[in-house]
């Protein structure tokens, strides 16, 4: 990578693209990008480090750049068009995440959920014991002279993660999900075996899913859950409102118990992944042991806020598996308290085709609120809405606005879990604004 090089990213507050525009300013590189106007929670970071966001504008295309395109973005934005006329060099964001994992030990964490959890998980760790390079899919990216190890986010969609060859690759599970790119579970599953044929020493894989069981490569792969035929074992699970902790086996023998601040069976699964990384690599047990202590987890992922007597989670859970580990984790934490779903459903093909699913998860929950579909960037207009889903909830499915929550001032000291992948925040902030506004101390 050149120094003298400016790298303009097209699609910079993207959580991949931010994250490695990021990675890439720490390297000492020149790096600058475009993006929509409206806020997006992954802009901060790129703020504070000083990095130039500007509004999508042909014009800011010119003579020497070298043009990184994100994933969303295709030949027929203005800016990728006016590169390709000055002759510019266009890279997309997974070849030019392959450039940087040469010559580190590389772990590529993929999964239709738990991914971004889990890469972030994974990077604290082994960030804490040596020198790490990572980039994780909540916008969070950091490059290190000499690093040891480099962790980074494989994303499935559009099978833009077979641009890789890792070391090592975790695979979270294997689900039907963005269906408006593949056909179905044995499309996906088609995508994750190329990325398993093209991984260099192991895959570390989650046991009680039947597609990763099925699951052939060139390599060793390593199963790791609670059973008795996984390779490494999670046993005697205490979960409690503090966290959990767990006794870890690798076949017969005792690695050691493990403590994590996390809540819900998914994060059990996710430092158990973390585990088997850091023994294949020969870290040190008792240094995992205490960076897993300390780990405060990543952006929109059960982050927690107090207004008044109410708790309130935002979190990014879009997919029905989500939002089942989202709502498990607030009943492990929050025992004695009514669990309030407010959930964005993201794209119309994804409800429809996991319509029973959405509803089956949602009624976990004690009440369910649901807002208008989020539709992507990728679909133009659907034929369901969000009363179709809410028509399916038995646990309420009421709709609401933005300029109206007042629904929710009938629950008191309960925790409201606000759940989507699109613009689900501002629901959020104008629930806290009118919370805020009701409390004693303001009247």
């Amino acid at each position: 990578m050149d120094t003298e090089t400016t790298y303009f990213f097209v699609g910079i507050k993207g959580t991949g693209m931010s994250s490695l525009a990021l990675l890439l300013h720490d390297k000492g590189l020149k790096v600058t990008g475009s993006d929509i106007e409206k806020y997006t929670f992954t802009q901060r970071g790129l703020e504070l480090a000083g990095i130039k966001i500007l509004p999508f504008n042909e014009e800011n295309i010119k003579k020497g750049l070298t043009i990184i395109k994100g994933n969303a973005f295709g030949d027929d934005h203005p800016e990728i068009k006016r590169a390709h006329e000055l002759g510019l060099e266009v890279i997309t964001y997974p070849d030019f995440l392959e450039k940087i994992v040469e010559n580190t030990t590389s772990i590529g964490i993929a999964g239709a959920h738990g991914k971004t959890s889990t890469t972030g998980l994974l990077a604290h760790v082994l960030g804490g014991v040596a020198p790490t390079s990572y980039l994780v899919g909540d916008g969070s990216g950091k490059g290190v002279p000499n690093a040891r190890f480099f962790v980074f986010e494989a994303d499935e969609y559009r099978r833009h993660f077979v641009a890789y060859y890792p070391d090592y690759v975790i695979m979270t599970n294997i689900d039907f999900d963005h269906p408006d790119y593949f056909t179905g579970i044995e499309d996906v599953f088609d995508a994750f075996e190329t990325l398993a044929s093209q991984t260099k020493k192991g895959i570390f894989a989650w046991g009680e899913d039947k597609n990763l069981r099925n699951l052939k490569a060139n390599v060793p792969v390593h199963y790791y859950g609670t059973r008795e035929n996984d390779d490494f074992r999670a046993v005697n699970i205490k979960r409690t409102t503090k966290g959990s902790s767990f006794d870890v086996y690798l076949h017969d023998e005792f690695l050691g118990n493990y403590k994590i601040p996390l809540f819900g069976e998914h994060n059990v699964l996710n430092s158990l992944a973390v585990i088997a990384v850091s023994y294949f690599e020969k870290v040190d047990q008792q240094e995992i042991k205490n960076e897993l202590l300390t780990f405060k987890g990543v952006k929109r992922r059960f982050t927690e806020k107090f207004v008044a007597d109410m708790t309130i989670i935002d979190d990014y859970a879009h997919h029905p598996s989500e939002i089942k580990a989202t709502i498990d984790a607030a009943r492990q934490k929050y025992p004695n308290k009514n669990i309030i779903a407010v959930f964005q459903p993201h794209t119309f093909s994804r409800t429809i085709a996991l319509m029973d699913d959405f509803a089956a998860s949602l009624n976990l929950a004690d009440k369910v609120f649901l807002t208008d579909i989020f539709s992507s960037i990728r679909e133009h207009g659907g034929n369901v809405s969000s009363s179709d889903l809410g028509d399916k909830i038995t646990k309420g499915g009421e709709i609401l606005k933005v300029d109206n929550m007042s629904a929710l001032l009938d629950y008191h000291n309960a925790v409201v879990v606000f759940m989507g992948a699109g613009d689900i925040q501002k629901y959020e902030y104008a629930y806290e604004k009118l919370l805020s506004s009701l409390s004693p101390k303001n009247n």
